[in-house]
């Protein structure tokens, strides 16, 4: 007669730290190689230094930045500090047309952000066509 019960429990059990690793890995692979694309709002025609045919429908808008951070559109100086001022007198000087293009004139020692201030501007508004002019490169010159 047997008392108590003999026979042998054991205990299943599954060891998931395994999977939990392989699955953090793969998770670390896809992550460290997938590619991170930011569309900007504004296309940006980069510049060249050499001549090149353009459509003179609307003659371009031209956005000067002196090394002081004024701006002046066309003609007119921009009064004021920021970039309300300086959306309104753009919006003033093109009027409705938005695919009209625009080139901006900067001074070389002009500062990076004076510059963006009116790329962000510009994007506000809706402008599309956006150049920023240079000066051609001297023969000979280091590079």
């Amino acid at each position: 007669m047997r008392i108590g019960n003999d026979r042998r429990q054991d205990d299943f059990e599954i060891n998931v730290i395994p999977l939990i690793d392989v699955l953090l890995t793969l998770l670390m692979f896809f992550v460290l190689t997938s590619t991170f694309v930011q569309h900007s709002r504004m296309q940006v025609t980069l510049p060249q230094a050499s001549t090149q045919d353009r459509d003179m429908n609307a003659p371009a808008l031209t956005i000067m930045i002196d090394r002081d951070g004024h701006f002046y559109v066309g003609s007119d100086e921009v009064l004021g500090e920021g970039i309300e001022p300086l959306k309104q007198t753009i919006a003033r000087n093109a009027g409705a047309d938005r695919e009209r293009q625009v080139t901006i004139r900067a001074d070389a020692m002009t500062p990076h952000q004076d510059v963006v201030t009116a790329m962000d501007a510009l994007g506000q508004l809706g402008f599309t066509k956006l150049s920023i002019a240079t000066t051609p490169s001297k023969p000979g010159a280091a590079q």
